[in-house]
């Protein structure tokens, strides 16, 4: 069963799985600061300084005690979160798919290339007619 197990992780399908979620992990930490410290801030400012993060709808307020420290949380509606993750997805997806078309450009030119037939090679340049004329009357002469 060990022997199994080796066989199956050491495959490269599981490896090439194994490289793309991790890849794919830092890249969503990257596409994730690009939203969060880039695009947001800009989109934020459009719609007069709003955070989206910070939008919410509040169905029960937090309880606070004589210290003012929280009782009870507070039951909110956190569409903004919703909104920022929305974007990261379509940004995510936008880059996979440019990555994809550029993948799959690169292998139709590649298959392309495979099929374009291989010039043919030239033929041996002989001599010419005239040459060849020329090598007969000679040699009639010669016989003669």
């Amino acid at each position: 069963m060990l022997k199994e197990f080796k066989k199956f992780i050491m495959r490269g399908n599981v490896m090439d799985m194994a490289v793309g979620v991790i890849i794919g992990g830092a890249f969503g930490k990257i596409v994730s600061s690009l939203v969060n410290d880039v695009l947001m801030p800009i989109i934020g400012s459009v719609f007069a300084g709003a955070d989206f993060t910070s939008l919410k709808i509040i169905l029960s307020p937090a309880v606070l005690d004589e210290a003012g420290e929280v009782v009870k949380a507070e039951a909110a509606i956190t569409y903004g979160n919703f909104i920022q993750t929305v974007v990261d997805f379509l940004i995510v997806a936008f880059c996979i798919f440019l990555m994809v078309k550029a993948v799959n450009k690169a292998t139709e030119a590649a298959k392309k290339k495979e099929e374009e037939p291989a010039p043919a090679p030239e033929e041996p340049k002989g001599p010419t007619q005239e040459e060849l004329l020329t090598e007969i009357r000679d040699l009639l002469k010669e016989n003669k």
